[in-house]
């Protein structure tokens, strides 16, 4: 069960794809639980440690966090490679990952983005990525 926490202190993320004619556009967000706003997001044509490292750059640097973060995925690869790691290291995070295979876990960002895929690509494919 989720609990409220003060600000900066757990943070939830998540990436999901969006179609478009050329091929996906990977999109990952991070979301303060507090808030429930989005706190880093970026947008990529792979989805690898890049595009997730990109996603919690933005994150630390508009939120400045001066504590430990605790930072929740789901069980992606691109979330628990060392790069990755060593970076939430680095900035205050403090990794979480969901039990394998239980979206549930990870609900708040799940949530985001079905509410995100219903409101914007439901039934939609972009023609270019720049487009999106």
């Amino acid at each position: 069960m989720l609990r409220q926490t003060p600000p900066n202190t757990s943070w939830v993320s998540d990436i999901t794809y969006v179609r478009t004619y050329e091929d996906f556009l990977y999109l990952a967000k991070v979301i303060d639980l507090f808030s429930r706003r989005v706190v880093g997001w970026a947008m990529d044509r792979t989805m690898d440690k890049h595009l997730t490292i990109r996603t919690l750059m933005k994150a630390v640097y508009r939120r400045r966090p001066k504590q430990e973060v605790l930072v929740h995925s789901d069980h992606g690869s691109q979330y628990g490679r060392a790069d990755n790691l060593a970076f939430m290291s680095d900035h205050f995070g403090v990794p979480s990952m969901s039990r394998r295979g239980n979206c549930h876990d990870n609900l708040v960002a799940e949530s985001f983005f079905a509410t995100f895929k219903k409101q914007v690509t439901r039934k939609k494919i972009y023609p270019t990525r720049d487009g999106v």
